[in-house]
């Protein structure tokens, strides 16, 4: 299945919540037995990891209607990005496969009250 584009504005040093809708043929997917995963790097190439999160850390939140996602960043973690425009995707995996269901820019915007 070829991953979603979607492109996240994310302000810098404020709590962002982002939620979505994982469907195919627009039903929505039961998530039982999944978990999440999102990494957000400089360039799809980059070594390190600028921020990675998942459902076991408490970021990324697997809701009981079908389908729901929540994803969570605490303005702690945001205040730590640097502004800029990076890459990003998030996957549903369970221990027998893996699935990109979403990809695109990172977009950091800088904090102006501090």
């Amino acid at each position: 299945m070829i991953p979603g584009k979607y492109n996240m504005v994310c302000p810098q040093g404020s709590t962002f919540t982002l939620d979505l809708t994982y469907s195919v043929n627009d039903l929505p997917v039961d998530l039982t037995g999944y978990d999440a995963r999102m990494q957000v790097r400089e360039k799809h190439s980059s070594a390190e990891f600028v921020l990675n999160i998942e459902t076991n850390t408490g970021h990324i939140f697997l809701n009981e209607t079908p389908g729901s996602i929540r994803i969570n960043i605490p303005f702690e973690m945001t205040a730590l990005l640097v502004a800029k425009e990076y890459v990003y995707d998030l996957e549903l995996h369970t221990p027998s496969n893996v699935s990109r269901i979403i990809e695109g820019k990172f977009i950091v915007t800088p904090e102006v009250t501090r």
